[in-house]
């Protein structure tokens, strides 16, 4: 079938999570900064969406020295539609991003988030090449260049940005958030008042990418009331979970259970931001090891970060 035979319809009520996410294009344009293309560079364009950030490279580059893909077929027959109607005519490819790639490349920038580095990248990426991606579950904006091992280094930028995960399938696995309803109204093993007031976890870029670091996998939920009533959940593959209640700026009510103690994770990540003013994700020096295992340093904090649980 053509793009033209499945536009969405006003009818339509979609439901699950969601597989694809319109992207400023301001956050576009700095992503593509953060690779340095030059004149003679071929470039892969990892998550075409619609199509956008191909066009800019695109007009950057010319459409020949640019490679697309996406794993969603009607994605790229969509955006290849679009591009062609605007006289752009770049290589589109449906594939896993994470497996094999159609070519070798000078940069590679990704406008979704992977952990680790899939290792067909640094395969793909010529000598002298610059990868440019975010790290799942993370706002961490990691810039590195190709190293003669066949790994790469670099650092993470005193930037942020985040995108939707990769993915192998037509949907995600289900996540720790599918246990949500279990767990939202449950009595913990441990009950005890917090230290802080409770945080919306996921609005706080660099908290929520150095608690993603320290326990990989964890997701979250937050929910404010009109009265001032804040509460935040905590869940892990693991089982481990965690809810905090609070009124607005008082120290909140905290249940936990499983392996873990979450929330205790949570609140010894904001101790150290509140004693050292800032945490050590941003500015950290990247080194990439061959397989796509990221090392993370900073002086004395350092960090590894491999596979962890796939979700959402």
């Amino acid at each position: 079938m053509t793009p033209t035979n499945h536009q969405v319809r006003l009818a339509d009520r979609p439901s699950g999570l969601p597989t694809s996410a319109a992207i400023p294009p301001s956050l576009v344009v700095r992503m593509l900064r953060h690779a340095r293309i030059t004149d003679d560079a071929d470039v892969l364009d990892v998550g075409t969406g619609s199509g956008y950030g191909c066009a800019v490279l695109c007009e950057r580059s010319g459409y020949r020295q640019v490679t697309s893909v996406d794993v969603d077929q009607y994605l790229t027959a969509a955006a290849a539609e679009r591009l062609a109607g605007v006289g752009l005519h770049p290589q589109v490819v449906t594939c896993d991003a994470t497996g094999p790639l159609p070519g070798s490349y000078d940069r590679i920038v990704s406008t979704v988030a992977v952990r680790p580095i899939p290792a067909s990248w640094l395969s793909a990426l010529r000598p002298g090449g610059r990868l440019v991606t975010t790290i799942t579950g993370t706002t961490l904006i990691v810039t590195a260049d190709k190293t003669s091992d066949g790994g790469a280094a670099g650092r993470i930028e005193c930037d942020r940005a985040g995108f939707m995960g990769t993915r192998s399938g037509q949907d995600y696995p289900p996540g720790p958030l599918a246990e949500f309803a279990a767990v939202r109204d449950a009595e913990g093993e441990d009950v005890r008042i917090g230290r802080y007031p409770v945080v919306n976890v996921g609005g706080a870029g660099e908290l929520c990418s150095m608690l993603s670091i320290t326990a990989p996998g964890i997701q979250h939920h937050f929910e404010e009331t009109p009265g001032g009533q804040r509460t935040a959940w905590v869940l892990h593959p693991d089982g481990s979970w965690a809810r905090a209640t609070s009124a607005d700026g008082d120290s909140p009510a905290v249940s936990q259970s499983g392996p873990r103690r979450l929330w205790d994770i949570l609140d010894e990540i904001r101790y150290a931001w509140l004693r050292d003013g800032s945490l050590p994700v941003h500015g950290a020096g990247v080194t990439i090891t061959p397989d796509g295992t990221i090392q993370l340093r900073n002086g004395p904090w350092q960090a590894t970060i491999a596979a962890a649980p796939r979700c959402a």
